[in-house]
């Protein structure tokens, strides 16, 4: 049977070293090199989303892929590709890389200098364990990217747009459609999600950073469960602890987020660290918030000429929201597109802050009115964005459908 095989080798003279070897393996079928692992990941969520089968059966990292590191590459390619097989290039041979490389969920580790014969028999123990996963899910599973689901990061283009707001409404309308939702707050200085659904939990995100494998448990210590059945994992209540959350802690976190929810969103706020840079660059979609004046759109283009200078996210992939938007207003959504290259949603949210103001005071957005054409607005960007169970179904009907459900629920609980 031929097996497979996409190496991610970022150096062009070690990838061609290491497709030559391929090519003489026996039944390989060894794709072109990936160089990057934003390439790589991609390259696997886009055969995944067609079929299973669509897989290949062996991913070769190479220690010098960039920029994730090459054993948290490892640890994401593991978790969200359970039936692909990860062996690790690497010149370090010593016990306590090869730990780490099975913890992370490597099927093998072949040393550098490559050799035919140790090539040979980790890929085709890696395609054996591959072979035997996919037997184990069965034909039923069409479609596969590994535990959890899709990831959606909201930034600000600058401070005061409405990122968190829209966080917020993304995240309540992936949970009234029935999906399992978790909401993070990842501005980890001044982040204000705990005080727009009023809760008080002394967990934070930073609790995680030091945890070298957030077990089940772990993470549900960390979590609260909002009464709109939203899992909240809250900034810390001292800004100074968001320095602990370094962009591994950040990398893991999500991790294992995306593999408990069908839905993770997080806010990302305005200011870019090393954590939500991780964020942003592992999510599916990375929504850029703007208003329509100079000064925001502006600050728009900055961040998203900023993200690439870094390799955080390309323009091109990234979806710039209008917020407080007017016909009247000189700046319109296309022109918008225009100046920072990005896609813009579909949708731009009117300004019509007075229907926000009563619920934002009493820290009880999750209770604006379903006739909010605000709410309407970012719950039917939640469908284009795919985060609704129900696809097409309009932001109109599913605001409506999602005050019924908090409505029996705070009538269950008790709530206010």
């Amino acid at each position: 049977m031929t097996t497979r095989i996409l190496p991610a080798v970022g150096d062009p003279d070690a990838a061609r070293s290491v497709s030559t070897l391929l090519s003489q393996l026996p039944d390989a079928e060894p794709a072109q090199p990936v160089t990057d692992s934003t390439q790589l990941v991609d390259t696997l969520a886009r055969l995944a989303a067609a079929s299973l089968d669509e897989l290949p059966e062996v991913v070769l990292v190479h220690e010098r892929i960039g920029p994730v590191p090459a054993l948290e590459l490892v640890r994401e390619v593991a978790l969200r590709f359970p039936a692909v097989g990860v062996v690790l290039i690497t010149a370090d041979a010593s016990p306590v890389l090869f730990s780490a490389a099975m913890d992370s969920g490597a099927r093998g580790l072949v040393t550098l200098p490559l050799g035919y014969e140790e090539l040979a028999s980790r890929v085709q123990a890696a395609a054996q364990w591959s072979l035997g996963v996919r037997r184990h899910l069965g034909g039923g599973a069409e479609r596969i990217t590994g535990p959890g689901g899709t990831v959606v990061t909201v930034s600000g283009a600058k401070g005061g747009v409405g990122a968190t707001v829209t966080a917020v409404h993304l995240a309540l309308a992936a949970r009234a459609s029935g999906r399992s939702v978790a909401l993070v707050d990842m501005d980890l200085q001044s982040g204000d999600i705990a005080s727009y659904l009023d809760v008080q939990f002394r967990r934070s995100v930073a609790d995680l950073a030091t945890i070298a494998d957030i077990s089940p448990r772990v993470l549900q210590d960390a979590v609260y469960v909002h009464e709109t059945g939203l899992s909240l994992l809250l900034a810390p209540a001292e800004g100074e602890r968001g320095e602990e959350v370094t962009d591994r802690a950040a990398r893991q976190v999500v991790s294992a987020l995306r593999g408990r929810h069908e839905v993770v969103v997080l806010d990302c706020g305005s200011r870019l660290d090393s954590a939500n840079a991780a964020a942003i660059e592992m999510a599916d979609t990375a929504l850029l918030v703007t208003t329509p004046d100079v000064v925001a759109v502006r600050a728009a283009k900055r961040t998203v000429r900023m993200w690439e200078r870094l390799q955080v996210r390309k323009a091109e992939e990234t979806v710039t929201l209008v917020n407080r938007h007017h016909r009247s207003t000189e700046i319109q959504p296309p022109l918008v597109q225009k100046i920072t290259g990005t896609r813009v949603a579909g949708v731009a949210v009117p300004a019509h802050f007075k229907e926000l103001q009563a619920v934002v005071d009493a820290g009880r957005l999750h209770e604006l009115d379903a006739k909010s054409t605000v709410k309407q607005a970012l719950w039917t960007l939640a469908g284009e964005l795919g985060l609704v169970q129900a696809a097409g179904q309009p932001g109109k009907e599913l605001a409506r459908a999602g005050d019924r459900g908090s409505l029996g629920l705070r009538r269950r609980t008790g709530g206010r």
